[in-house]
């Protein structure tokens, strides 16, 4: 019988993927293609939930087929990101007009990360204090003690970790290791490595110019074949957030989320906030805030229903020039970045909310000058690094709050709601990535304004 509705079930996700298919040749939009996914996946696993509940076996094995789509798009995504980030880099530096302008582009995106980050803990600590967050009003069961031990123990391996070794741990030592994505720093690495290149070339014309031509013909091949793969995968996420969206749903802890129903709520708010703070910064830059949340929803929807930053990178790049009509290299080095720097949700919101949240807890008061200074400080600092998939909120916290003095247990109290909020948040850090892109384009006067104005350039490369 079990067998019976699980395949049952099967033909129902299978039944809506052809309904996307029939939508895709019918010629209707990415944007409204995706967000049929995201809205049936919603409705599949809500009703998947209410006929079978939660932990049945039905249910575990349904997802577990759903995951050959959801996480199989997923893979695909993560699998063309080192190729991706490396050649995208390498060509756009190569083919840059003067090398001076790598300094700049670095310089405004990196900062425009960390200082967003930092905006982004101020919003953590008002929302915080707004809804009178306290660990006191969380009762811990054993989920809850399994997870402080473990984040306890953590703990260990990062205070281990001094502040030169961090910085350290962005220089790649083996290139081929960090391809493997092995480490929450191997994209950074990655980029690194790539930028070496890159410059390594630009001498090289100087002095060798046959070699140096011979090599940038090799990188623009790639980088048209890598493009055209990204185009490939990219067209199946319909698909995917479908099956992701489907597989959330379905095995979300309702009780869990009602029960640290104000945690939610106070994470939402300040997600949204910062959101908002994001579009005031479109529109003090001269540009539609309307016009650039429109273009960046699609890719937010992914990155809402997958958690992964870094997964996220390909739809990023992709969205980033065709659509809001940023600088190709500014677009490959801000999502790049921004998959492992600044991420205003994981790295700035949420481990300001948890220090105020838990200071209370010891004894200290987390509403004076010098307490919120300090934090602000330590979330910019420590914002370099996190990793751009799930589970780097967590180290992100264990970091800010050893810094400041807290116990990193306490942070275990909201496991049960943790894949909830760290949706919003890692749609909130790959919008950060997006503005940083967009914003140093314009500071750098190389944003095609043409494009961003184009309400049809949502899609150029995906669509259809």
């Amino acid at each position: 019988m079990d067998t019976f509705l699980i395949i049952v079930n099967i033909a129902v996700l299978i039944a809506i993927i052809g309904l996307l298919i029939w939508m895709q040749k019918k010629h209707l939009s990415f944007t409204k293609r995706v967000f049929t996914g995201l809205g049936v996946g919603i409705v599949l696993g809500a009703v998947l939930q209410a006929i079978y509940g939660t932990g049945s076996d039905v249910l575990t094995q349904t997802t577990d087929w759903y995951n050959i789509v959801g996480s199989g798009y997923i893979n695909l995504l993560m699998m063309i990101v080192v190729p991706l980030v490396m050649v995208s880099i390498i060509q756009s530096i190569i083919n840059l007009e003067k090398s001076s302008e790598l300094g700049k582009m670095s310089a405004w995106i990196i900062g425009i990360l960390v200082a967003t980050a930092m905006i982004a803990a101020l919003v953590g600590i008002g929302s915080a204090a707004l809804f009178d967050l306290n660990a006191d009003q969380i009762e811990a069961g054993q989920a809850e003690n399994d997870r402080s031990a473990m984040l306890e123990s953590t703990l260990d391996e990062v205070e281990g970790m001094s502040a030169p070794d961090k910085i350290l741990s962005f220089i790649p030592s083996n290139i081929f290791l960090d391809m493997t994505q092995q480490r929450s720093t191997s994209v950074i690495a990655v980029v690194i490595f790539s930028i070496i290149v890159g410059v390594a070339v630009l001498g090289l014309r100087r002095k060798k110019p046959e070699q140096a031509e011979l090599f940038t013909k090799i990188v623009n091949s790639l980088y048209a074949v890598v493009m055209r793969i990204v185009t490939l995968i990219l067209r199946l996420t319909p698909f995917g957030i479908l099956a992701l969206m489907a597989n959330t749903v379905a095995s979300t802890d309702f009780a869990g989320i009602i029960e640290l129903g104000k945690f939610v709520i106070a994470s939402y708010v300040a997600i949204i906030a910062m959101f908002i703070v994001h579009l005031i910064l479109v529109g003090v830059f001269g540009l539609s805030p309307m016009t650039y949340l429109k273009k960046v929803l699609p890719v937010l929807s992914f990155a809402f229903t997958s958690r992964s930053s870094a997964g996220t990178i390909p739809l990023n790049i992709q969205a980033q020039r065709n659509s809001l009509g940023v600088h190709e290299g500014i677009a490959n080095m801000s999502a790049s970045f921004g998959a492992t720097i600044g991420q205003n949700g994981c790295a700035g919101l949420y481990p300001a909310m948890l220090a105020i949240m838990i200071a209370p807890s010891v004894g200290i008061d987390p509403f004076t000058f010098g307490f919120i200074a300090k934090l602000v400080i330590i979330v910019g600092i420590s914002s370099f690094g996190v990793a751009g998939v799930g589970g780097g909120a967590t180290f992100a916290a264990i970091i800010v709050l050893s810094s400041m003095g807290l116990p990193v247990g306490l942070a275990g109290l909201l496991i049960s709601i943790e894949a909830l909020i760290d949706m919003g948040r890692t749609a909130l850090n790959v919008n950060d990535a997006m503005l940083s892109g967009t914003l140093t384009s314009r500071i750098l006067g190389k944003l095609n304004l043409k494009t961003f104005n184009d309400k049809t350039a949502i899609e150029k490369d995906i669509a259809i």
